[in-house]
């Protein structure tokens, strides 16, 4: 079985230049996957039948290009050992199972839970696939399957955003975000006992919040160098509920344009002149 699961893997292992992050490359298919998810996520929001499947749907797809990329970098890129780097619990993660989570809140009458992690993925998981988008250098790999997984995946983060933005899933009001920080701050400690646990046995970074070593993010590394690890982590968490909040605004007047424009009584129709 291991040797059919190998050889499946290495025929995807289609090998490419590693793209440089703001190439052409780069910015056509972010430019083109965000107008698509833009657009996608409308027309979703406005049909009626099949809009809660919508978010379920996605996270099996995140979950099964999920399970492609951790079973391609254990046998292709890693020979056979498990890389801590890569363990699925970033930001840009946790929308995947909270949409798989989704239908069992709605199931048990968590409505409350089900609204805190619709605003997650509407104000964070968007947040979350607009930086990465914007500095791609870790979404860049040698391999065509682990590049597009990585553009894509984020690409769906901001289709999910829009979808719950311009549906009202995610949420308008100051006390839907609020309902959300909860939810972030748990992923945060989460995040920190994967990064403690995990230390003897590899270099675990989720939500680049590690206690060993600065932030490796962009501006935010030399920040942490500056006033130190600890510090520089708890401004880059305040910057990202900062940041998830300007998104809440923004997509929130998306939300109620739209739902202005879809509320807006029609026209009657001109008879035709007959000539």
């Amino acid at each position: 079985m291991k040797s059919i699961l190998t050889q499946l893997l290495e025929a995807s292992a289609w090998p490419m230049n590693t793209p440089r992050p703001y190439s052409a490359f780069h910015l056509c298919l972010t430019a083109a996957g965000g107008l698509t998810a833009f657009l996608l996520a409308r027309h979703l929001s406005r049909a009626r039948a099949g809009q809660a499947a919508v978010l379920p749907v996605c996270g099996i797809i995140l979950a099964v290009s999920e399970i492609y990329k951790q079973l391609f970098l254990y046998y292709i890129v890693n020979g056979g050992s498990f890389d801590w780097w890569y363990f699925p619990f970033q930001l840009c993660s946790v929308p995947m199972y909270l949409c798989l989570l989704l239908p069992l809140t709605k199931k048990a009458g968590l409505t409350r839970t089900s609204q805190a992690f619709l605003t997650f993925i509407q104000d964070y998981g968007f947040l979350g696939g607009v930086m990465a988008l914007a500095e791609p250098s870790g979404l860049m790999h040698p391999y065509w399957t682990l590049t597009l997984h990585g553009l894509l995946w984020h690409l769906l983060l901001l289709f999910m955003g829009f979808f719950c933005a311009q549906s009202g899933l995610g949420g308008r009001s100051r006390a839907r975000f609020l309902y959300a920080l909860p939810l972030f701050l748990f992923c945060c400690a989460a995040a920190t006992a994967v990064n403690i646990l995990s230390h003897p046995y590899g270099n675990a970074d989720m939500f680049y919040i590690s206690p060993y070593y600065p932030n490796g993010q962009a501006v935010f590394h030399q920040i942490a160098l500056a006033v130190g690890t600890l510090p520089g982590n708890l401004l880059y968490l305040l910057s990202i509920i900062l940041g998830a909040a300007i998104i809440h605004l923004l997509l929130g007047r998306v939300s109620s344009r739209g739902s202005q424009a879809s509320s807006r009584p029609q026209q009657p129709a001109r008879p035709e002149s007959r000539q």
